[in-house]
């Protein structure tokens, strides 16, 4: 039998990325059996659209329309045999967000479907499940996208807690967090830290991958780096405008703007359940979307 390649389309508030994968027969879990063949992420923003005017502009509809026609390319000239295409927060919050998901569909055959915030969560846990197997402990899984964060409690290698909350880098520069979502984080969270002590963070997400390699002391064998350091970065970033944080750090336009909520929500977080470091592993909801397509073709029951 010819050894599968997988795609994800993981449809977020900043940005849209597709993810292709191949099976390794050398590989037995999804970890070691899939070898990624490419990665695009292109920055479409569409949450800046949805989180301050409720819906997608019809420019940026028409530019996911050929974004979908380009990523259908692509997956054909990698031999994809199976996809999954799921979009997030910003087309959760969309007034036409199931329109666009129709055009998409008739314009170039791909089918998206809108996850809830709970499946998303899911899904970005399953991916990391397996790379905890071997890891005594409490750790907090913190996905942070731009419309919104998951929250998966981890402990001694089971879930026992997952949360998706409407508190994402876009939505905080767009002004379109309610007080009622960062309550009720900081309940959970609170609820968390007296029930599992010693908690620590795995980060998930472009920003905190982008903070970890700007950071000057980490342990890069472990892939971690101290709450402590990323309060450091985070009070050097703040002050600068963003073609500063552009010039002295290197970072693209999409990405210096919200690097900074990102911080600040992650800082929340490790506040609330009193964290000292953050691993952060280069994983999210494409590596999870694909893992899940991988367990269902090859490990039947």
């Amino acid at each position: 039998m010819k050894d599968k390649t997988f795609a994800a389309i993981d449809i977020g508030s900043n940005a849209v990325r597709l993810l292709i994968k191949r099976v390794d027969p050398l590989g037995d879990t999804a970890a070691t059996a899939l070898k990624k063949l490419m990665l695009l992420r292109v920055p479409l923003r569409l949450g800046f659209d949805v989180f301050a005017k409720g819906k997608v502009s019809s420019r940026k509809a028409t530019n996911l329309v050929r974004l979908m026609k380009a990523y259908k390319q692509l997956m054909r000239i990698y031999d994809v045999d199976e996809y999954r295409a799921c979009a997030t927060s910003a087309m959760r919050d969309a007034e036409n967000g199931a329109e666009i998901m129709a055009r998409i569909q008739s314009s170039t055959g791909i089918g998206i479907e809108i996850i809830p915030g709970e499946e998303e969560a899911a899904i970005v846990y399953a991916n990391h499940a397996e790379c905890l197997s071997d890891r005594c402990g409490n750790f907090l899984y913190v996905d942070v996208g731009g419309g919104s964060t998951e929250i998966n409690l981890i402990s001694e290698g089971e879930l026992r807690c997952s949360g998706s909350f409407n508190i994402g880098t876009v939505r905080i520069l767009t002004d379109k967090v309610k007080d009622s979502e960062w309550t009720r984080l900081n309940d959970l969270l609170s609820e968390m830290a007296a029930k599992y002590p010693g908690i620590n963070i795995i980060g998930s997400g472009g920003n905190i991958n982008k903070l970890y390699k700007l950071a000057e002391t980490k342990d890069e064998e472990r892939a971690t780096f101290s709450v402590d350091e990323l309060a450091r970065l985070y009070h050097i970033l703040k002050p600068l405008d963003v073609d500063q944080r552009m010039m002295r750090f290197n970072l693209k336009p999409d990405r210096a703007d919200v690097i900074i909520p990102a911080a600040e929500i992650f800082l929340t977080v490790a506040s609330v359940v009193k964290a000292d470091y953050i691993m952060v592993p280069v994983i999210g909801v494409a590596d999870g979307i694909i893992d899940e397509l991988y367990e269902k073709e090859y490990h039947k029951d």
